[in-house]
């Protein structure tokens, strides 16, 4: 049997979860989210730049997102995402959304 791949890629549709979930837990930028990512999954989930910053630019024109200008501990100018209240509603109905995906696909694996 071969072994799993060391990086599952994601599910359609999972990115703005994952995403606004971070963003649940305070401000970040764009890099500091896909960290956040990797390090909560111990590396099995990697968001790449070119699926991040198009999906965060999608949220923000949606009103889930805000984005502020800030500066990195160096002093570099960065883009700094955060939670909107519409974005707080959205993350509840993604969220119920996938515990009922996954029941569902439970149920099918856990078959004989």
């Amino acid at each position: 049997m071969p072994n799993p791949a060391p990086r599952s890629p994601l599910l359609q549709g999972t990115l703005d979860l994952l995403v606004l979930k971070t963003l649940a837990r305070g401000p970040r930028h764009g890099y500091a989210i896909a960290r956040w990512i990797e390090d909560a999954t111990d590396d099995a989930l990697r968001i790449e730049e070119g699926s991040l910053y198009p999906a965060l630019y999608r949220m923000e024109r949606r009103g889930w997102i805000d984005a502020a200008w800030g500066k990195s501990e160096i002093g570099q100018r960065i883009k700094v995402y955060s939670l909107t209240t519409a974005g707080r509603a959205q993350l509840r109905a993604e969220s119920a959304q996938w515990s009922h995906f996954t029941a569902a696909v439970a149920k099918i694996v856990g078959q004989p």
